[in-house]
């Protein structure tokens, strides 16, 4: 039977919520992933030490759907327990085990130890962040929505136009990240949405983008789209190590893909990256076209090796260097 003190954190803003609604109670965070089957046995425990416990708030998170939360808590791997009280991290638990969670549960739901707030790692610049945008594809889109489901009239009628052109193109859902939708306005010096860049250049709104349609130059300007699969097979070979991941490696947005990051750097062997956060397109199909079904991804010689996991393992086996030489 469930409890009212056993909840999902399925956003940022709803994780931040509870935390901060628990006020010096303590919170238990499960940080897990539908994929790992021990983190379904630690539900279970979690829905049993919510009915005996029940001035604390359990929450279940699944560390890959908000991986802002992940970050900030450096969760690496699944399942990790993280303690808070006054919404500050006072203690956690990597993996899986039953009876330390327990013992931890108990010593912590009576006390009002806390710890202070661990520094914020300093955040990218915001002209920065638009410029790799602008230049994560040769023909980059920011709207409203996505291509699937534009949220306006304007954009969905940009998407029209492009998909008509068989245009190749990217896009960015300006309505998720409020920091660069009011950035991009100053740094392109143009008031509204859409906006279409190719080659790293603004080439206007919706008027002028059927007015370059009308006169002809527009379809001249736009690269043709590809299927999606020669485009999955491209990227997976555009380097002899390639690592698709959510983030790039200065700024990593999950645990997972960090982790992956750091065992990489760890080699010395070059490897490029690409964010599957600003292409759905790429995120959901080359799922289903390497039939694994989370990120990261690691591919040597356009093969997949596997996720963080399976690259964990060839570590500490002292196999990796020689997988990620083509050996």
């Amino acid at each position: 039977m469930a409890t009212a003190n056993l909840v999902d954190g399925k956003t940022p803003a709803q994780f931040d919520e509870i935390t901060k609604d628990a006020g010096s109670s303590l919170v238990v965070a499960h940080f897990w992933a539908n994929w790992a089957p021990q983190c379904g046995v630690m539900n279970e425990v979690l829905t049993e030490l919510a009915k005996e416990y029940l001035q604390v708030k359990f929450v279940k998170v699944e560390a890959e759907s908000v991986p802002e939360i992940s970050e900030r808590h450096q969760i690496s791997a699944v399942p990790t327990f993280i303690f808070i009280k006054n919404s500050q991290q006072i203690d956690r638990l990597d993996g899986a085990n039953a009876p330390e969670l327990n013992k931890k549960v108990q010593h912590h739901a009576n006390s009002l130890a806390s710890l202070p707030v661990p520094a914020t790692p300093q955040k990218e610049d915001v002209n920065e962040r638009i410029k790799k945008l602008i230049n994560h594809a040769k023909c980059m889109l920011f709207m409203k929505g996505t291509p699937e489901e534009p949220r306006c009239g304007f954009s969905k009628q940009m998407i029209a136009i492009l998909k008509e052109n068989h245009a190749e193109f990217s896009s960015f859902n300006i309505l998720t990240d409020e920091e660069v939708r009011q950035g991009l306005k100053k740094y392109s010096d143009w008031p509204t949405y859409p906006q279409l860049y190719i080659d790293g250049e603004l080439i206007g709104g919706l008027d002028i983008v059927k007015e370059m349609k009308e006169s002809g130059d527009l379809e001249s300007m736009l690269p043709k789209a590809v299927s999606l699969e020669d485009r999955l097979k491209s990227l997976i070979k555009r380097s002899q190590v390639m690592l698709f991941m959510k983030g790039d490696p200065e700024i990593p947005k999950c645990g997972f893909s960090k982790t992956m990051i750091g065992i990489l750097n760890d080699t010395g062997i070059k490897y490029d990256t690409f964010d599957i956060l600003q292409d759905d397109e790429v995120r959901q199909g080359l799922k289903k076209f390497s039939d694994w079904p989370t990120y990261p991804q690691l591919y040597v010689s356009g093969e997949l090796i596997g996720g963080l996991d399976i690259v964990k393992e060839l570590k500490e086996s002292d196999e990796l260097q020689h997988v990620l030489q083509g050996s």
